[in-house]
């Protein structure tokens, strides 16, 4: 079997549920699926597509290991919540009213208003909130008041004052808004800060925080609220007793029982530290969680929890909730592991500035995994990888680990079709690499993008952190850098040194072809017409290739096409397009290493943000022939453990859900910790 046969690899995903003494109530809407006659489809409304994911191999598991997945996920589950109020201070309030609508009403289900307000609830489900997932402006609901009036009414449900009317005005538009010139802070509506809380209130509150070891600098605001009260600022602190407290008193339980059946002494003692953070919200025993937590590398369980991407923080500090359980893939890991074993030849290679080069590229691990389960900001749409921890001085310290969720990856590329494809792809030698190399390529690009390039570079004495210099454009900027090195290494004939690939050159054209394709075009069937790039992904995407469209014209490196009226991109010289990539990524590493605002402001605004008004509108026209959303995400395949008399679980079965909102109301009803939070 060949590496790119390999990298197709299903793995039958769980989401657990458990019942009598220690466990939830089981969902009853759950089926059996068997591999033959599994779909990953489940339905489509508005632009998502929803999925399933599975993984063989699930059985190999021993029992202590299960319950211990099992644990993990409830934990995570139990968490859910948080994110819904982080993202908006309105969310959960909105929520159970529309959801007690839906269960409720009895009235015509036929009407084009019913079929509206379903398709609205569900794409507030899938953002967890009523701000959209991707692109952060406010979901539009294609119903009128008098139409949510009555359905309130009919079903005896309360949604009044500013919950109701927010979903009809123009308030609170945004839930991040990184747009330049404004107080973000002021113009964002995630629930990170109060109400008059500004830019410069944030910037002078954590100016005076200064860390016992400035060596080591500790992450605050990490796992807090930024409130005033009397006009003095204060946080709300994520813990037990504090903010969130009654859901995260439930997390520490589920824990305790997975540190119960931990696979050895360094994976409970990380488990250890994670439920005293919980308890205090000190944020010293974070980093100290963390160091073991990427020290504890041995064992068939891993997992991701807490508050931990700041992306949905206009200014960077603040971490969303999130929850992913994961399973080792062990074949796939050990082929793809040469990339963690090579890291220092990596660097030591690449085209940075010596001074911001890593003389010891220490603990990089990288595995390929597959999801047991996923909470918070990790679902319904899911990361394809991730790197952690982020803090710069235990990345370089000590290390950090980087996983390929390899069948999340698989069930996107089992799920769609190829006809987008065919109608943005210059010619046909571009469509035939894409087919024959596309999925290798990315798979290559995620994990050199997590491995090497989260790992990579340093920052010069005496600069601070990221956030702090770089501000609302750090986020973007370390995401680019991390595209930027894999891009760099895809078009190297080292992959092919390595086993990685057969024949490096198509790997590194199918790589370059899509990723310009896309920065450039195709992910602006993301956007509505006239907007801005506001995601950081997206715009790093398109800062890095209108940046290398904009360098290589003298050299008509990357040619704009135009033929029957529709535009292409054409790579014409590969060679120099890397070449071009290198640049960048040594500028942007400078930029990162020395704090350089003036410079990452001109760069992502220069390139990254304005979208080409003829270009967005005639891809919005080229793509309405195709009914595939643009959009994709999960519900999670459930877990039902069997008892014996005893109340122990004797084994465990893997369903699936037979539909979104079942998984949805599901997870409302038994997972309602926050009811009454502001």
């Amino acid at each position: 079997m060949n590496l790119n046969s390999l990298i197709k690899i299903c793995f039958l995903a769980l989401f657990i549920v458990a019942c009598k003494n220690e466990a939830k109530e089981e969902p009853t809407e759950t089926v059996e699926v068997t591999e033959a006659d599994f779909s990953f489809n489940v339905e489509e409304f508005a632009d998502i597509k929803i999925l399933r994911y599975q993984i063989p191999g699930w059985e190999n598991l021993s029992l202590k290991e299960q319950k211990l997945v099992y644990y993990l996920t409830q934990a995570g589950l139990e968490g859910r919540d948080i994110m819904w109020d982080q993202n908006y201070r309105h969310n959960l309030k909105i929520r159970h009213a529309l959801e007690n609508i839906y269960t409720n009403y009895t009235g015509d289900k036929t009407t084009d208003n019913w079929k509206n307000f379903e398709s609205y609830l569900k794409r507030v489900w899938f953002s967890n909130g009523i701000h959209h997932h991707y692109s952060n402006a406010k979901l539009k609901p294609a119903f009128g008041k008098d139409y949510l009036n009555e359905l309130l009414v009919a079903t005896n449900t309360t949604l009044e004052g500013e919950a109701f009317e927010v979903l009809f005005n123009d308030k609170d538009s945004k839930k991040v808004n990184q747009a330049k010139g404004i107080d973000n802070v002021l113009e964002s509506a995630v629930n990170f800060y109060g109400p008059d809380v500004t830019n410069a209130d944030v910037a002078n509150f954590y100016k005076t925080k200064v860390s016992p070891d400035p060596e080591k600098p500790l992450s605050y605001g990490l796992n807090s609220q930024l409130v005033k009260e009397n006009g003095e600022l204060k946080e709300r602190v994520y813990k037990s007793g504090g903010l969130y407290g009654a859901a995260i008193d439930e997390i520490v339980k589920w824990l305790e029982k997975a540190q119960g059946v931990a696979e050895n002494e360094a994976q409970g003692e990380a488990l250890g530290l994670l439920i005293k953070y919980y308890k205090t919200g000190d944020l010293q025993t974070w980093d100290d969680y963390n160091v073991a937590w990427t020290a504890a590398t041995e064992g068939n369980v891993d997992y991701i929890n807490s508050f931990i991407e700041v992306y949905n923080d206009p200014l960077g500090y603040r971490g969303s909730y999130e929850t992913v359980v994961q399973i080792n893939d062990f074949d796939m890991s050990k082929k793809m592991a040469v990339l963690s074993e090579n890291a220092q030849w990596f660097e030591d290679n690449s085209p940075l500035m010596d001074a911001h080069k890593k003389d010891s590229v220490v603990g990089v691990t990288y595995k390929v995994v597959n999801v047991a389960g996923e909470a918070g900001d990790a679902s319904p749409s899911t990361p394809i990888g991730v790197n952690l921890p982020n803090a710069n001085w235990i990345r370089a310290a000590v290390g950090s680990k980087s996983v390929s969720l390899g069948n999340i990856i698989n069930a996107y590329n089992n799920a769609g079709g190829s006809g987008r494809l065919k109608e943005f792809v210059h010619d046909e030698e571009e469509l035939q690499l894409e087919e024959a190399y596309g999925q290798l390529a990315d798979k290559l690009h995620t994990a050199l993008h997590e491995v090497i390039g989260h790992a990579s570079g340093q920052l010069n004495p005496g600069v601070g952190e990221t956030k702090e210099t770089l501000k609302t454009y750090a986020s973007t900027l370390e995401e680019g850098r991390a595209d930027l090195v894999g891009l760099y290494y895809l078009y190297d004939s080292k992959l092919q040194d390595l086993g990685l690939v057969d024949d490096w050159k198509k790997v590194g054209k199918a790589a370059y072809d899509g990723y310009i394709r896309n920065g450039l075009m195709t992910q602006l069937i993301r956007l509505d017409l006239g907007d801005d790039v506001e995601e950081a992904h997206m715009r790093n995407r398109q800062w890095v290739s209108a940046w290398a469209f904009e360098q290589g014209k003298a050299d008509n490196v990357i040619e704009k096409v135009t033929r029957d009226g529709k535009t292409y991109f054409n790579i014409n010289d590969y060679e120099k397009l890397h070449d071009l990539f290198g640049q960048l990524l040594r500028e942007t590493q400078r930029i990162k290493s020395e704090g350089d605002y003036a410079a990452v402001e001109a760069l992502v605004e220069g390139y990254g943000v304005k979208v080409d008004q003829d270009i967005h509108a005639e891809v919005l026209e080229r793509n309405k022939q195709f009914p595939s959303p643009p959009y994709s995400g999960f519900v999670n395949p459930v877990l039902v453990p069997e008892m014996d008399d005893a109340g122990e679980i004797t084994t465990i079965k893997v369903t699936q859900p037979n539909a979104f909102a079942e998984q949805m109301l599901y997870y409302s009803k038994t997972y309602n910790n926050l009811p009454d939070v502001n």
